[in-house]
């Protein structure tokens, strides 16, 4: 997910559409976020790490 996030940043930047930097931007911090809970230990939807 942060991998699809950055690529459609990049994406968006170059041809510049606004709305694919928007979703790469909520997609990366979304990856984010399930990659430190999983990171720490918490179960994210009912598996102790996310990948």
């Amino acid at each position: 997910m942060i991998v699809l996030g950055i690529i459609l940043l990049i994406v968006g930047w170059l041809l510049g559409i606004s709305i694919l930097w928007t979703i790469g931007i909520i997609l990366l911090v979304i990856g984010a976020v399930l990659w430190i809970l999983g990171a720490v230990g918490h179960e994210v939807g009912g598996r102790r790490h996310y990948y």
